[in-house]
């Protein structure tokens, strides 16, 4: 039996934890749930499909014993699960260990990190990298530090969800100009540029590639202008680097333009062995700038030994086969006219990234389970990764599909297509 004394103390305690528990089920009961009773009306719930293999052009899902071809991955070179990226990554566990269990500028820096900053900045022509535990991490910390109250930045209307939450971190004055619209992008410009104070930085923020519609910014035009308004250009390169231009360098490399942009941020999680991490490249200021004041850099973790030694390897793979990105460019251009002459509506320049336009969201859902009873598989994209209305299978071309399964998955579309009247 509890004394009188101790059931006094308790009383109170007890009455707060039942009114807490009370608050919360008002919450789950009268907002959570009705949130999530309409995402279900709306058609636009994500189910999450376990996959029971390693990433690869073919795998396996616990939903199914059949083995599926593989059409929705970042995966663009194969690299998630070749073996000489296992073998670094396993070689640098038994070397280095697991994690560091700290950031970066009290115990998180090991020789491996500081040679995987020099490789990024050798392979992208700068003068130093800094790296993060993600892409989205490298956006959440690069406007925040450089941009002040005077500075504006000047952002395209569809960048990546990570630009846009880093874009709201900072001070900065935002304007937003028209996907790819130079003219709209101009006025933004001179808008900008009413201020004469020699000392305000003008920052043009855009995705290389887009990845939800897979088109290229046009970033020739966009230095021209920069240079123009004396404005500095920042290009998120996730959906490029490793795979897109001559040698795997990017959007600017596709350009023709190596060099040219002020501030590159980009991942290790896509073409680069898939697996985590991102990073800033660019001038070594700027670099010593984000090491001092980078929030996301100074209270995270540090990038696990076994991931930056993966990352190593993959750029060693990429500059020894330079064929990887013209195969990559070869399967999506040979997927793109395919499904075109199909009559499918493909959105998209010269990419892998390769949107299947639908419209509806239930549509685009049902569309990817029939693609799942043909062992083909892909996700419907609908609101709100998308504008409503503008519901899509994104298919994403990698150079580990043999034309073989760039025709399966072709057919399959072309019978999806017709039994659900999307073409003739």
């Amino acid at each position: 039996m509890l004394s009188t004394r101790v059931r006094f103390f308790l009383a109170p305690l007890q009455s707060n934890s039942i009114r807490y528990a009370s608050n919360l089920a008002n919450v789950v009961q009268n907002r959570l749930k009705p949130e999530l009773d309409s995402i279900r009306e709306a058609g636009t719930w994500k189910s999450e499909r376990v996959i029971s293999t390693s990433q690869s052009a073919y795998i396996k899902i616990e939903q199914s014993s059949n083995q599926l071809l593989n059409f929705c991955a970042n995966n663009y070179l194969g690299l998630a699960n070749n073996p000489e990226i296992m073998k670094a990554s396993k070689q640098a566990i038994d070397e280095y260990g697991a994690g560091l269990s700290s950031v970066r500028f009290i115990c998180g820096t090991q020789t491996i990190h500081k040679q995987l900053e020099q490789r990024i900045a050798k392979f992208h022509r700068r003068e130093d990298a800094i790296l993060y535990i993600s892409c989205f991490d490298a956006n959440a910390g690069i406007f925040e530090t450089l941009l002040k109250e005077q500075d504006y930045i000047i952002s395209d209307e569809l960048n990546h969800a990570s630009i846009i939450d880093g874009i709201r971190l900072c001070k900065a004055k935002r304007l937003r100009y028209k996907h790819k619209d130079l003219s709209d992008l101009e006025a933004k410009l001179k808008e900008s540029y009413n201020d004469k104070n020699e000392n305000v930085i003008r920052l043009i923020a855009t995705d290389g590639v887009f990845s939800m519609d897979g088109t290229i910014a046009p970033l020739r035009e966009i230095r021209r202008l920069a240079d123009q308004y004396n404005a500095l250009v920042f290009v998120d390169e996730c959906h490029a680097t490793g795979f897109f231009g001559p040698t795997g360098r990017g959007t600017e490399e596709h350009f023709g333009m190596v060099g040219k942009i002020d501030i590159i941020n980009s991942t290790l999680g896509k073409a680069l062995g898939g697996a985590a991490g991102g990073y800033t490249t660019g001038p070594k200021a700027l670099i010593d700038l984000l090491r001092q004041r980078s929030r996301p850099y100074l209270f995270s973790n540090t990038l696990p030994p076994a991931i930056v030694a993966s990352a190593m390897k993959a750029i060693d793979l990429i500059e020894n086969d330079t064929s990887l990105p013209g195969r990559v460019l070869e399967n999506a251009t040979y997927f793109r006219e395919e499904m075109q002459n199909l009559g499918f509506t493909i959105l998209g320049d010269a990419h892998p990234i390769c949107p299947v336009m639908l419209g509806d969201a239930r549509l685009a859902s049902q569309f990817a389970d029939e693609m799942l009873k043909r062992n083909i598989y892909v996700i419907g994209f609908s609101y709100p990764v998308v504008p409503k209305g503008r519901a899509r299978i994104r298919v994403q071309v990698s150079a580990a599909h043999s034309k073989d399964d760039l025709k399966r998955c072709i057919d399959a579309f072309a019978e999806v297509g017709r039994q659900l009247k999307v073409i003739k």
